[in-house]
Order: C-alpha cells, then sequence, then structure tokens
C-alpha cells in the first residue's frame, strides 16, 4: 500500500495545456466577432502559436491588422486562398498546422456550409481538410438559431467525432433580443479549449446526469458576521464544467463564488448560502443524479439560533462561547440514502500528513472514491489554480495526483467516477 510522501514543489510537474500548441482561429460573420481580439490576445499570452482566418462577412466586424498584432502572425483571408506566394495551398497549409482549431463565432451560414461539406471560402475549405480537434462555438439571433434548418445542421454537426460543439447561451443579444444566441464568453471559450487540449473532443459521460457542489457555505453570527472558509468553488465548477464538456447534463449547487461568471454558462446552477440550504437542495436533486461530486467546502459549525441584530464587539467574545451546533455530515447523508447505481465522489481538504487521515475518513464516509487534497502547501488547495492529493477508491485503490491545474485534476476525477457507473 502507498504510503505518503513527502511534498513535490508545486510550481513543477504541470504546465499550461495551451503553452507552446498551434491554434487556429477561425472567425465567421457574427457580430459576436468583436470579442475574439480577447480571445486571441490572451491565447498569445499564455505562450500558444495562433493564426486567424477571417470570412469576408468577419472581416467587416473585426480587423485583419489588429488580429496580425495580437497573434504575431499573418492573418488569413480569402484572398489569400490561391496567392501565388503560396508554395502550397493555404487551406491544406493551415488545416495541417493546426493542433487545435477554435471556431468562433460559428454563424448560421458558416455552419450550413460545413455540415454539408462546402468549400468554397478558405475557412469552409480547412474545416473539411483539417484533422485537428475544433472547438465550434456557436453565435446568432434567437430566431435564427431556432430556426429548422440550423436546429438540423446543429443536429448534424453532433455526430462529427472531432468536433466539440458549444451552444450558445441566453442572453441580450446585439439585436436587442433577449434569449439563446450569445455567444460563450471569451473566458469559457478559452477553459473549454483547455479542456479540449487536456481531453479531446470525446464525449464519454454524454447521456449522464451529474451532480456537484463547489464553493464554501456560510453559518450566520450575526448580519455582519458568519462562519466560513477561503473556497473559490474554483474545483467544483471546473469539473462541473469539465463534465458538462464530455456530454453530461450538470446541476452545480454553489455557495458564494470567487470565479468568473462566464465559468457557469451551460450549468444548471442552484445557489446556495448556509449548510441547511445544501442540505435541502441535495435532497431534491440527488434522485435524478447518476453520480454527485461533493467538492464544495461545508462549514463545520452553525449556530443553534443566528441573532438578528448585529452585535457589539465588547460581546461578541461572550457570545462566541456557546450557542454553536455541528452541521450534518451531508455526505455520509448523501451515501445512507443513495439509489442504486449511484455513485459519490467525496472531497477532504487536509493539512499535515494528508494519507493517514484520508484513509480514517474514506471508511468512515462510505462513498465511492474520495480525493484528499493539502490545503497547507503553497500554490495548492484554496483558492489556487492548482491542486494535488490523494485518490482513494474500491479495493484498498490511492493513487497519488501530482501537482496540477485543477481543470487537469477535474478530467482525471471525472474518468475514475465514470469508470465505476454502471452500464
Amino acid at each position: 500500500m502507498k504510503t505518503d510522501a513527502a511534498p513535490p514543489d508545486p510550481a513543477a510537474g504541470w504546465a499550461d495545456p495551451l503553452a507552446g500548441r498551434r491554434i487556429l482561429v477561425g472567425i465567421s460573420g457574427s457580430i459576436a466577432a468583436v470579442k475574439l481580439p480577447l480571445v486571441v490576445s490572451a491565447l498569445a499570452k499564455r505562450g500558444a502559436e495562433v493564426r486567424c482566418v477571417l470570412t469576408p462577412s468577419a472581416e467587416r466586424l473585426v480587423s485583419p491588422v489588429a488580429l496580425a498584432s495580437l497573434s504575431r502572425q499573418p492573418c488569413h483571408r480569402d484572398a489569400d486562398q490561391w496567392s501565388p506566394r503560396e508554395p502550397r495551398p493555404l487551406h491544406i497549409e493551415l488545416a495541417e498546422w493546426a493542433e487545435l482549431v477554435l471556431l468562433a463565432p460559428l454563424s448560421a451560414t458558416s455552419l450550413a456550409r460545413w455540415v454539408q461539406g462546402l468549400g468554397d471560402t478558405l475557412l469552409a475549405s480547412l474545416l473539411l481538410a483539417t484533422e485537428a480537434p475544433v472547438l465550434a462555438a456557436a453565435a446568432m439571433n434567437t430566431a435564427m438559431w431556432a430556426s429548422p434548418g440550423v436546429v438540423r445542421n446543429w443536429a448534424d454537426l453532433q455526430i462529427f467525432e472531432q468536433v466539440l460543439p458549444l451552444g450558445p447561451a441566453e442572453g441580450l443579444l446585439a439585436c436587442d433580443r433577449q434569449g439563446a444566441g450569445r455567444m460563450a464568453e471569451p473566458e469559457l471559450l478559452l477553459l473549454a479549449l483547455e479542456s479540449l487540449a487536456l481531453w479531446g473532443p470525446r464525449r464519454d459521460w454524454q447521456g449522464r446526469r451529474l451532480l456537484v457542489t463547489a464553493g464554501p457555505t456560510r453559518e450566520w453570527l450575526d448580519p455582519a458576521r458568519c462562519l466560513s472558509n477561503p473556497s473559490t468553488g474554483r474545483m467544483g465548477v471546473l469539473l462541473a464544467q469539465a463534465a458538462r464538456l464530455r456530454g453530461a447534463q450538470v446541476d452545480l449547487v454553489h455557495g458564494p463564488l470567487a470565479l468568473p461568471p462566464a465559468w457557469l454558462e451551460g450549468l444548471r446552477c442552484h445557489p446556495i448560502d448556509s449548510g441547511a440550504e445544501l442540505q435541502e437542495r441535495l435532497r431534491q436533486l440527488q434522485p435524478q443524479a447518476d453520480a454527485i461530486a461533493m467538492a464544495a467546502a461545508v462549514a463545520d459549525h452553525r449556530r443553534a439560533a443566528p441573532l438578528t441584530d448585529k452585535l457589539d464587539k465588547t460581546s461578541l467574545a461572550a457570545v462566541l462561547q456557546g450557542g454553536w451546533q455541528l452541521v450534518p455530515d451531508l455526505l455520509a447523508e448523501l451515501v445512507a440514502r443513495r439509489p442504486a447505481g449511484q455513485r459519490i465522489l467525496g472531497f477532504a481538504a487536509q493539512s499535515g500528513a494528508v494519507l493517514p487521515e484520508a484513509r480514517a475518513k474514506f471508511a468512515r464516509k462510505g462513498c465511492d472514491l474520495l480525493f484528499a487534497n493539502p490545503i497547507d502547501r503553497p500554490g495548492v488547495g484554496f483558492a489556487s489554480p492548482t491542486n494535488e492529493g490523494w485518490l482513494l477508491g474500491p479495493g484498498g485503490q490511492e493513487l497519488r495526483l501530482e501537482p496540477a491545474s485543477k481543470l487537469a485534476l477535474a478530467h482525471r476525477l471525472l474518468t475514475a467516477l465514470g469508470a465505476l457507473l454502471p452500464g
């Protein structure tokens, strides 16, 4: 059986999955194209090699000069496709050069060309020729998105094995319409592209329903003070988004978050504040879930009777001496009432020697998997983009997970959890 090892350097052993990658950004004619310079700039800052391709309609919305300047590479247009300066057909050169393709925004016209196999533009031709994974983020007017032709074409795109389709979000559109059609925000595009680099376009959670908890809970002493913890919710939210990108339907029950709001797009979100609210929402949602990931950092104690008026600081010490009670063990409750076939992943934030306490907690809780991570080592744990720890599972399994981005860890945890699901 493995034993707890000396902590590795959290700055080593992991790298940005987009750094050094050859990423082709295809931009088609939707007003959402104005957001793409932000994405191109962010990719270049992360060390990716970026090239851009514009359709004729997109040229009218975003400057090729700006994209070339931000990417430090030429920006390609239809007029360049058969240039005498190119020794090979440009669409083939670009298609073979790319390791990843970001197609954003994907307009109704470009979608139709793609699924029907048309190659009458530079972008359309290279999409037919590339064998690289493609992240396709749709954007268009709400009525256009709901039209029968677009619905059919979008359904056809789902069977493209190399494609990760990212449907539009709800919101206020540039045409003043309120509804579905808004392209995913740049922060989510970057997250989804990173997921594509880590896991590819496989959708092995298709048809599954995952329930995830994330973030801290707060137990109020009075209207101005509460007992909580420094959790930002990053681990749980990234687990939820990774599952969604792998095809799952995801319910996310979360406390107060300190994350980009765009990371919540596409998830069924259920905001809560206290442990009691989390407990009630779990009772409602558990029966429909195939699997549960309890990543929330639940406060351990709560006031038997929270005060309705703010305490004077001179009387605070006396009040803190009593009146507290334990918050119920929500993970143990889930395990006790779970239906047949449901699998549960628990989380344990530990200090000191992680593994011995994790073993005891795993035996006590009765969940299928337990991920135990240190919170007293620099660069990992609460409010950090990286994490590490131990994954405990059936039959005495104890797997050391080396320092990595929380998104990379999320994919590893999902793979382990998915392997336990029946069927």
